[in-house]
């Protein structure tokens, strides 16, 4: 039994799974992610590290997260980062739910339940995708304008037709492609639509093949620097706070709210040591534009964020309904003091947030610690939104003095 062991797990580190259509799902498409990179899965040009080979890991690897070295090894190659975008029980639970939508039953052929679903509905010669086709499918999506769909379809990375706001000028499985992923996991179409090479605070998107997509590798998550020189925390809480800024005012006049943010969604380039947004799944986008346009109830009337003092890790406290219809929202500073920052962050274990143990003249100053708890629990109205200001000044301060 050792020796079929070993020869099993010998077998199992030689070959390269990320050329297996089976292992990248890819008889699931068109309900699947995307084919822009398949070629270089296919062709072998994607490697997963040393122990993403084991399969006997991914009980411990629940979120379907893996690292892997793309290029040639005459040319070298880089590490980049595969997600399948769910687990194991919710890509599982996305063929329940195409099957139940299409036959009423809970197992089916996919590729024939598809054509009856609500994402092929939108084939053929449809114009425009709207917002009455997939307002609520997603946090993306939970109140889209027709100018932020515009922009994902024209930046859609999975077709060779992009740079089109015209859904028609999609194939019919590209359409259904781009509509599962909004659906189920928009993460994509977020990186897609707000690209690093913008300057936008996310994660390079690559490519995908199948139900795996492919992401640049940043760096070490948030959270391995919890423990790091004063300096250096300073620095990144600084960068975390023009994050929560620039996400909320832009000159696009597009607000993305961050709806889940913990030390593991964020990454750190190790050489020039810049915070990004390496999970972004739960990010609702609300249109400013379209706000001051239609004037719901107290549209222009400011928007504090509720403090919760949960016992959990990584709480927030939001409607998704008013992020919707305010231009002035707090709800990004308010999630990167409280859950980030802030003596009422906590993470696996620890306390008192990125900016603990300052030096004793910052201690003794008190100015900092009363920035924080106003940013995280404000006291006056409207108190976080100048403390939020105040804030990204005063380690701009700290940031400079140490460097």
């Amino acid at each position: 039994a050792l020796v079929l062991n070993t020869h099993s797990l010998l077998a199992s580190l030689q070959r390269n799974e990320l050329s297996e259509r089976r292992f990248l799902q890819l008889n699931k498409c068109p309900a699947c992610w995307g084919t822009s990179w398949c070629r270089k899965f296919l062709n072998g040009q994607l490697r997963l590290e040393s122990w993403g080979r084991l399969r006997l890991l991914d009980f411990f690897n629940v979120k379907n997260v893996y690292f892997a070295r793309y290029g040639e090894p005459r040319e070298g190659s880089r590490r980049v980062v595969l997600k399948r975008l769910g687990s194991a029980q919710e890509l599982a639970d996305i063929d329940t739910k195409i099957c139940r939508r299409a036959t009423g039953r809970g197992r089916c052929d996919l590729l024939q339940a598809l054509p009856a679903t609500e994402f092929a509905s939108l084939n053929g010669d449809v114009r425009l995708l709207t917002p009455g086709a997939v307002e609520g499918w997603s946090d993306l999506v939970h109140c889209p304008s027709q100018r932020l769909l515009d922009r994902l379809v024209r930046r859609y990375a999975e077709t060779k037709d992009s740079g089109s706001f015209l859904l028609r000028n999609l194939k019919d499985s590209e359409r259904m492609q781009l509509l599962i992923t909004l659906a189920f996991n928009p993460e994509p179409l977020v990186l897609q639509s707000f690209p690093s090479d913008e300057g936008w605070p996310f994660a390079k998107y690559l490519g995908a093949c199948g139900r795996m997509v492919a992401v640049n590798y940043v760096g070490e998550e948030l959270w391995s620097y919890f423990n790091a020189p004063w300096e250096k925390r300073v620095d990144l809480a600084w960068q975390l706070m023009e994050i929560a800024e620039q996400l909320t005012n832009n000159d696009f006049e597009f607000a993305l709210y961050l709806l889940d943010v913990s030390f593991d969604n964020f990454a750190v380039g190790p050489r020039d040591g810049k915070v990004i947004i390496v999970d972004a799944e739960n990010v609702l986008v609300a249109d400013k534009r379209l706000i001051r346009q239609n004037k719901p109830e107290n549209w222009d009337v400011w928007y504090e964020s509720k403090f919760d003092d949960c016992d959990k890790e990584a709480c927030l406290s939001f409607s998704k309904e008013i992020l919707c219809a305010r231009v002035t929202v707090d709800h990004n500073y308010y999630a990167i003091c409280q859950n980030l920052l802030s003596r009422h962050a906590t993470w696996r274990g620890t306390s008192g947030g990125l900016l603990h143990d300052p030096p004793a003249e910052i201690a003794k100053d008190g100015r900092l610690e009363a920035l924080l708890d106003e940013c995280a629990n404000p006291k006056k109205r409207y108190g976080r939104f100048q403390a939020a200001k105040e804030l990204r000044e005063y380690l701009a301060q700290l940031s400079n003095n140490v460097r």
